[in-house]
């Protein structure tokens, strides 16, 4: 195969990954006739990671939180998209492989964001529920809503409370979202849903191995959702570590255990780094080190940007949070340092502008911190639904999302709650998997 991207004389700018901060920096670029940009990414849509727990509990359908990618950049000419893997960099030659073949470019940019980090606890890699793309959001939809199915089928408690009690690793904005609806969704719609469970019987565990939740921000914020989550039944745990969870129980590392067969884990990201690259470039988090230009240590034409560079200033001396605001803004301060190179003017250093940080916790509860003032209540949670609004690519996007959130509100009833699984074809897949490896063996 071949990527056909016509080379010209313009500057060609790869960029790898189109979450906030590729996206962002394609599109300063797309309209300069200066630069040829080529962007490469796994799907063919740029996902809004804020709202997945949103898809997760039946708030919203999927399609409303992506958007098309070529719906983006119609008509921009010089901006060529490829849906395919980076296997590896070849800094020496100013190549990249990937799935269609070789790349070539003159900066390449990694966007490539964060994944689930497990702590390398192989029970819980392949047993938990992670919630870092919008396919694992839909495969926790999916899970939640057919336990309640299943536990129609079930005589025993213990049957039951598997189905039933979910526990959520991790006391940051996800968890603290997910277990805020959950509960919400334990009082109002699943009893209608499912008048012959007892939804009593239903616990809601956030278990979160700091002193407090949402960490980062401030301590009326700490309070005020742990608050917030105690009165909707949320079961919270706090400097409790979980170390194993073998389908049925998870097991905390006091000793104590929970009887679930759900275990969700929000607890942690690690970086996602190209192979290619020199390993004294990675820091902590699998996180490439950069200087203040995105820069990628060691390198003037390989740049990172987002939760993928470790950018260290005065005020962030362990690097910017990984959220998408430090990915937005380095995105579009890297697209004007480019155009000042072409123009031969000297770059600029980064500095993040913190805009502030919010959670919400179920209708009408949220938390707020900006850099002047921080609040909680229900005008927290409208300026929420504003901002998150206003972010959403795409005016049709928002339209959905708006009468999705208006008719959840005056209803009590998302109407979203949908068990869509993928259809396999039939087949011995055993034996196919044998054979595929046979003939790896045999080459």
């Amino acid at each position: 195969m071949n990527p056909n991207i016509p080379r010209t004389d313009r500057k060609r700018v790869v960029i790898v990954g189109a979450g906030f901060g590729g996206l962002q920096l394609a599109r300063k670029l797309s309209s300069r006739k200066e630069f040829q940009v080529v962007l490469i990414n796994k799907n063919n849509f740029h996902e809004f990671q804020p709202l997945y727990y949103q898809v997760a509990t039946s708030g919203l359908e999927a399609s409303s939180i992506l958007f098309p990618l070529r719906a983006v950049f119609q008509n921009c000419q010089n901006v060529h998209i490829r849906v395919t893997t980076v296997t590896a960099v070849h800094p020496e030659t100013r190549t990249i492989d990937t799935d269609l073949g070789p790349i070539e470019y003159d900066y390449l940019v990694v966007a490539t964001g964060a994944d689930t980090n497990f702590f390398g606890m192989q029970n819980i890699i392949e047993r938990a529920l992670p919630m870092k793309s919008v396919s694992e959001a839909i495969t926790l939809r999916n899970r939640i809503l057919q336990n309640f199915e299943d536990a129609l089928s079930v005589d025993s408690v213990d049957e039951k409370e598997g189905f039933l009690n979910v526990v959520v690793v991790g006391g940051g904005p996800t968890g603290v979202e997910l277990c805020g609806t959950f509960a919400e969704m334990r009082k109002t719609v699943l009893p209608s849903d499912y008048p012959e469970l007892d939804f009593k019987m239903m616990q809601i565990y956030l278990i979160e191995s700091g002193a407090e939740l949402l960490g980062p921000m401030s301590e009326n914020s700490h309070v005020k959702s742990q608050e917030y989550l105690e009165k909707l039944g949320v079961v919270v745990k706090l400097n409790t570590r979980v170390k194993d969870f073998d389908g049925r129980y998870v097991y905390m590392a006091d000793g104590a255990t929970i009887r679930t067969n759900n275990l969700v884990w929000a607890a942690g990201v690690k970086a996602n780094p190209l192979n290619g690259l020199p390993t004294e470039a990675i820091g902590k988090g699998n996180r490439l080190m950069v200087n203040r230009f995105s820069q990628v240590e060691g390198f003037t034409d390989i740049y990172a940007i987002g939760d993928i560079a470790l950018m260290t200033e005065e005020k962030y001396p362990h690097g910017h949070p990984q959220i998408a605001q430090p990915a937005i803004q380095q995105g579009k301060h890297l697209a004007r340092n480019f155009i000042r190179m072409v123009k031969n003017q000297p770059v600029e250093p980064f500095t993040y502008k913190d805009l502030g940080t919010m959670a919400t916790i179920g209708r009408g509860k949220a938390v707020v911190d900006l850099p002047f003032w921080s609040f909680q209540g229900v005008f927290a949670w409208m300026v929420w639904l504003f901002i998150h609004l206003m972010a959403i690519v795409g005016v049709k996007n928002r339209l959905l999302i708006l009468i999705n959130w208006a008719w959840n509100y005056l209803s009590d009833d998302q109407s979203l709650r949908l068990i869509i699984k993928p259809k396999l074809p039939k087949g011995n897949f055993d034996a196919i998997k044998q054979k595929v490896e046979d003939q790896l063996v045999t080459k």
